[in-house]
């Protein structure tokens, strides 16, 4: 049975069988002892002889036909109990199990290895290739290291933790088949941006003036590229906008991407002034 494709497959326990039974018999000698009485009725015709009957109630001894016929009956429990435990050992002898492929040859878990991948390489995809060095066995039984060149297309939409198995390129040991390597997607930390699945987070910071008073900004989208977005209303400190589509992609609906949440970060002045305070509460007051 192949197996090589099944991922951190345990590897099951050879099976024992049982390869004989061990019969016990028991043999008697068929030797018994015998009493032998003379008969009295010639000397007493018209007494009956109570030794004779008796002596046939009482004797204990089993007679030759007895025996046989316990020799005969023993014979057939032991060969009962013989055919018994080989039945038994039949049915539990089981084909042997092979490890993880048709040779029977152990094989070693898998190695995971980190790929890290900013989110501009996970929005738009890239080739990714790495080179190793492994051990690998010659036609001669030699043991060498080898330089490998691997090519992993990650493709958009992956997300962190996303695993590409290469099977069978792992050290190679005699005895034994070479472990998969499987790289796992590391995503890297972005300046600007915060992953939630399939959309983005972005925090904007502006002036209390802004907040106020409305304004026009330039959001930055992942990727290099601008936005206009145009604020009417007052700003509250964790205000959001949502940005339909401008998130990541998604990986299993083509052409489709999350959105892009914009959360309001509102800056206050360090200190004002008398007058900037009078000015701020003549304008406010009565307006909550």
């Amino acid at each position: 049975m192949n197996l090589t494709n099944i991922e951190n497959q345990d590897l099951g326990e050879e099976e024992r069988s049982m390869n004989g039974v061990r019969s016990f018999r028991c043999s008697g000698d068929g030797r018994g002892g015998f009493y032998e009485h003379k008969s009295m009725e010639n000397c007493f015709p018209h007494i009956p002889s109570c030794l004779s009957r008796s002596g046939s109630r009482r004797s204990s001894t089993p007679t030759r036909s007895d025996l046989c016929r316990d020799k005969s009956h023993k014979s057939s429990d032991a060969n009962g109990f013989h055919e018994s435990l080989s039945r038994n050992a039949s049915r539990r002898s089981t084909t042997p199990i092979f490890f993880s492929n048709s040779t029977g040859m152990v094989k070693p878990p898998p190695i995971e290895k980190k790929l890290e991948c900013t989110l501009e390489e996970l929005r738009y995809g890239c080739l990714k290739k790495i080179n190793f060095t492994r051990d690998v066995i010659t036609n001669t039984g030699e043991l060498i290291q080898k330089e490998e060149l691997l090519t992993i297309n990650v493709k958009t939409g992956w997300k962190n933790g996303t695993k590409i198995t290469f099977e069978g390129m792992g050290d190679e040991r005699p005895g034994t088949e070479p472990a998969d390597v499987i790289f796992v997607i590391d995503e890297k930390r972005h300046p600007l941006f915060r992953r939630e699945g399939d959309d983005l987070e972005l925090a904007v910071e502006i002036p209390l003036v802004k907040a106020l008073t409305g304004c026009t900004i330039a959001v930055p989208l992942l990727g290099g590229d601008n936005m206009t977005l145009t604020i009417d209303e007052v700003i509250n400190p964790g205000h959001e906008k949502i940005i339909l589509g401008q998130g990541m992609p998604r990986s299993k609906e083509q052409g489709q991407r999350g959105n892009l949440k914009v959360v309001f970060l509102i800056e206050f002045p360090n200190k004002l002034t008398d007058e900037q305070r009078s000015d701020i509460v003549n304008i406010l007051e009565g307006s909550y």
